[in-house]
């Protein structure tokens, strides 16, 4: 399922009108095989959500969101998340509609990200707000990035971007 889905975000990022077809050829499986594991397109692309999502919720927890110091926690999970996105460039682009399922580990995920902003931004910072912010910044970061581009150094004007603008000033 993995392969399939890999070789979807591929085609998928180079055409997003692709067909299951295209998908399974890609994917060196014959079309059968990929309809054996998802029902439809958009079945496959549920998937492919729900899988980029999960992602993203292991790396939140494993940076320990509830122990560790919040500046660090944001760090450690920016420069992962980075290069999940550049794994995931079609489906974390895509607008809604998510699956359900995706949705509430979307949730889950933005609520550990609120806890750490409050911690690091403290109780009088507008929350949803540099969470918007933080997100739109994280969008470009990997938007911009290329393959090879180190997650460590986007992570950090990622953050330094958040904490202080783009004046740079500290």
């Amino acid at each position: 399922m993995r392969a399939i889905m890999a070789a979807a975000e591929e085609v998928l990022s180079g055409n997003p009108l692709a067909t299951m077809e295209q998908v399974a050829e890609a994917a060196g499986v014959a079309r059968a095989t990929v309809h054996r594991r998802f029902a439809s397109r958009e079945a496959l692309i549920e998937a492919m959500e729900l899988a980029a999502w999960r992602e993203i919720q292991e790396a939140v927890l494993a940076a320990r969101p509830h122990t560790a110091p919040a500046l660090v926690v944001l760090h450690q999970a920016t420069a992962t998340i980075v290069q999940i996105k550049l794994g995931w460039r079609f489906t974390l682009a895509r607008e809604l509609p998510l699956s359900q399922e995706a949705q509430t580990v979307q949730a889950e995920v933005m609520k550990v990200c609120e806890a750490v902003f409050g911690k690091l931004l403290g109780p009088d910072a507008d929350i949803v707000w540099a969470r918007q912010v933080y997100l739109a910044l994280l969008g470009e970061a990997a938007h911009s990035a290329l393959p090879d581009s180190d997650p460590d150094a986007l992570a950090t004007k990622v953050i330094d971007t958040l904490m202080h603008g783009v004046s740079g000033r500290t």
